[in-house]
């Protein structure tokens, strides 16, 4: 009886197993084999789509496809394979010995020789007039401007089976949608393999990608890639990076990174390059973080701008001793004078008020400690450390944004909900997609949550302006313009200890302060000419705002 009973169930599970085998046949990967059938009883030419452009808010072109072709051949309707093989390989610079072995393969009937040949070369293909020798319109990726934006656009490379793949940035994150779908041209054989002339030819067009529509502006881009550049020149940085939002949108109006590469030719430079370091490079943010830690505690009612503290001299927290920047002590000072002298021991005395429950909830909060989901491939964020493991010396550090680490793009957001009157966006690069018919799909703007009352942003603002009119960088400032702001100075953990010499200099902030345009972050890597955000990343920062004001035609308030 047993014996039966396994033998049952050893028909029953090869009858799921034949029925599971015959539903992936049939459904799973039955255009696998209709395709396999078809090209067995036909020559098939495979014609590859145009690539979308991808343009900037005003529609310029950042990345285009221009015409480019394929050239293939018919090897059954080549009358003197020498000398096809020798007039097509001058033309297109390629040893005749390798076209010969192309062409005499008796079992194929098209065999492509060269992808991507530029008009000229492909007048001259056409030129020759040779039976059996054709060509197919294609595309190839073009950048008008060069080099410009290349983290934030990445490159399109090949993949393991030799077909064109976006990689990194917007060419990876939207592969899918700018590579379009592939047309081909077929032709009937019978069984010897020989066209069926008869049957006729069968073109099927290939369809082209999508056009990406982006925030970032052209002239934005340039402002803030033309200024980064001779900004490191001019401070010796060894790295640096500009991200410009709109606080109001989330929109990425500028994305700048350097050291930099070409994506026209991205196979000459190091592949340490092609990462985007403003979402995936962490840093210290230094004292442009204490900007959002005193919102944290104004939110929470701990302090006020008008709130005091006696600033008499280091704070000490265990073994451990908290100096101001300067080593000099102001004696009673208000939380307005915290932040326009930027004062470490003041933002302990904040962090105290706030006690680790709120200020790890409002650091997490401001989206810290987990990616923004901007979409650009490659997007990571530094980890927070878990609750039970902040001591009161992590406390105090992190409230002069020591000890904790962001990436550019999450302290841009973060400021950002200052700037906007509370609310913390989504980033956004891709604006809209333009279909090939012309017809456009727009993204909407997306508030995550809100993070701060529209009257704490306020609050926050005006001290921000008081410490950019009252601060170490006043004399930078563009004059006649309320510019709200905050300069960052943090040393470079090396080896499980912070190197004094080594830091990174930064500078965080929006204007105009009443109705924000722009946020801006500047962040310089180890500037040689001086550590100090305020005599690096501060002017540089202002260069870029001043510049912007006139191009959004923004007057001087007074």
């Amino acid at each position: 009886m047993g014996r039966i009973r396994l033998f049952q169930m050893g028909i029953s599970l090869l009858y799921v197993f034949l029925i599971a085998r015959l539903f992936q046949l049939t459904v799973v990967e039955s255009s696998h084999y209709k395709d396999k059938a078809f090209r067995q009883h036909a020559f098939v030419l495979r014609i590859p789509p145009g690539r979308g452009s991808i343009v900037d808010t005003f529609g310029n072109p950042i990345v285009m496809s221009v015409p480019a072709y394929l050239v293939y051949a018919q090897p059954k309707l080549i009358q003197n394979p020498t000398v096809f093989s020798e007039k097509v390989g001058m033309i297109l610079m390629t040893e005749p010995e390798y076209i010969f072995r192309r062409i005499s393969d008796p079992s194929l009937y098209w065999v492509p020789l060269a992808h991507k040949v530029d008009p000229v070369m492909a007048d001259m293909i056409r030129n020759l007039d040779m039976e059996g020798l054709g060509l197919e319109d294609e595309s190839k990726r073009f950048y008008p401007e060069s080099s410009m934006a290349a983290h934030l656009l990445g490159f399109v490379g090949y993949d393991e089976k030799g077909e064109e793949k976006g990689y990194f940035g917007l060419e990876g994150m939207y592969n899918r949608d700018l590579t379009g779908s592939e047309g081909y041209v077929s032709q009937e054989k019978d069984a010897r393999g020989n066209p069926i002339v008869i049957a006729g030819m069968k073109r099927v067009p290939a369809t082209n990608g999508r056009t990406l529509g982006l925030w970032l502006d052209r002239v934005v881009q340039e402002i803030s890639e033309s200024a980064l550049t001779s900004g490191m020149k001019k401070y010796g940085a060894v790295e640096g990076s500009v991200v410009v939002m709109d606080p109001q949108s989330g929109g990425i109006l500028a994305m700048a990174s350097y050291p930099s590469y070409d994506p026209q030719t991205y196979t000459l430079f190091d592949q340490s390059l092609y990462k985007n370091p403003v979402v995936s490079a962490g840093y210290e943010p230094g004292s442009t973080f204490k900007v959002l830690v005193m919102a944290a505690g104004i939110d929470e009612g701990v302090v006020t701008p008008d709130s005091t503290f006696h600033e008499s001299g280091p704070v000490r927290i265990g073994q451990y001793s908290i100096k101001t920047w300067d080593d000099t002590y102001r004696g009673m000072v208000t939380m307005r004078e915290v932040l326009i002298h930027s004062s470490n021991v003041g933002m302990t005395f904040v962090a105290q008020r706030l006690g680790k429950d709120a200020l790890l909830a409002h650091i997490r909060d401001m989206g810290f400690g987990d990616i923004t989901g901007i979409d650009l491939e490659d997007e990571t964020s530094p980890q927070i450390r878990p609750d039970d493991e902040w001591k009161d010396i992590d406390l105090a550090t992190a409230s002069f944004g020591q000890g904790i680490a962001v990436t550019p793009l999450q302290m841009v957001r973060a400021v950002s909900a200052i700037a906007n009157g509370g609310n913390l966006l989504a980033p956004r690069v891709v604006k809209n997609f333009i279909e090939e018919d012309g017809s456009v799909k727009t993204i909407q703007p997306k508030v995550v949550r809100r993070v701060f009352s529209q009257s704490t942003a306020n609050i926050v603002t005006e001290m921000m302006v008081e410490a950019v009119d009252k601060g170490e960088s006043k004399w930078a400032k563009p004059k006649g313009y309320r510019i709200a702001g905050k300069t960052g100075t943090a040393q470079i953990p090396v080896a499980g200890h912070y190197d004094e010499k080594k830091t990174i200099a930064s500078f965080i902030g929006f204007a105009p302060a009443d109705n924000p345009k722009f946020v801006i972050l500047v962040t310089l890597r180890e500037p040689q000419s001086s550590p100090w955000g305020s005599e690096t990343a501060a002017p540089l920062f202002f260069d870029i705002a001043k510049k912007l004001m006139l191009y959004y035609s923004i007057p001087p308030s007074g």
